[in-house]
């Protein structure tokens, strides 16, 4: 008979976020999988231009991503689980609303703004 217990898990979200998702792409395919220490030590690094992801830091990207984990590393807290043990086991990435920059910005008028949804789910292993 399979074990079929269920997992405790803990999610944060982001919405409208003022990233690109190419960018917020890149950064969540390099978290997903690890442990919580070792993503927070990832996007640290890139925010303080110690690591890089192929020659780019994805500032911007980093300290938004290292918003959303303290969030769900706090809800995870929160339902008591095990701080050693916890892993992103989801990262993700979805295209937000565009924005069309307004009419009074003479140098940028019309230019469309991006937008990303970010959201990270931690799980105990």
């Amino acid at each position: 008979m399979i074990n079929m217990a269920k997992k405790k898990t803990a999610t944060a979200r982001f919405e409208n976020a003022r990233i690109s998702l190419k960018s917020s792409k890149i950064v969540c395919k390099e978290i997903k999988g690890k442990k919580v220490s070792r993503a927070k030590q990832l996007l640290e690094g890139l925010i303080s231009e110690k690591h890089s992801l192929d020659g780019k830091y994805y500032t911007n990207t980093a300290k938004k991503l290292l918003e959303v984990l303290k969030n769900a590393e706090a809800n995870a807290k929160a339902k008591n689980m095990n701080e050693e043990r916890l892993f992103v086991s989801l990262a993700k990435t979805d295209k937000g609303r565009t924005f069309v920059r307004p009419r009074s910005r003479s140098g940028r008028r019309g230019e469309q703004a991006k937008m990303s949804h970010l959201e990270i789910v931690l799980e105990e292993r």
